[in-house]
């Protein structure tokens, strides 16, 4: 698990960055921000994928680098990276991790 003690260096933030290019945003979020449903369904995707990307729609009312942080304290995850609309968030796995960190 990544904890704060253990912050992405920039080579595994890269790493990641690669890895997530192929993945499709799997939720949105809206008008209403960060609800605590959002949080939760966040986290249980964090819990089964590690590494997945969320898009802003353009109803939303905070900035999204924002919403990434927030995020990424309220699901104990760390910001891979916050391209326009499109966060890419990461958790590893306690175990059987899918992505090998480069050191």
């Amino acid at each position: 698990m990544v904890d704060k003690a253990m912050a992405l260096t920039s080579k595994q933030r890269a790493y990641l960055g690669g890895c997530a290019s192929t993945l499709t945003p799997i939720f949105q979020v809206g008008k209403a921000s960060l609800t605590p449903e959002l949080v939760a369904a966040l986290d249980e995707a964090l819990e089964k994928r590690e590494l997945i990307k969320v898009s802003v729609l353009k109803n939303c009312a905070d900035e999204p680098a924002e919403i990434a942080h927030m995020t990424a304290e309220r699901t104990r995850s760390e910001v891979v990276k916050v391209i326009g609309k499109k966060i890419i968030l990461f958790r590893q796995a306690k175990k059987n991790s899918k992505y090998e960190l480069p050191r």
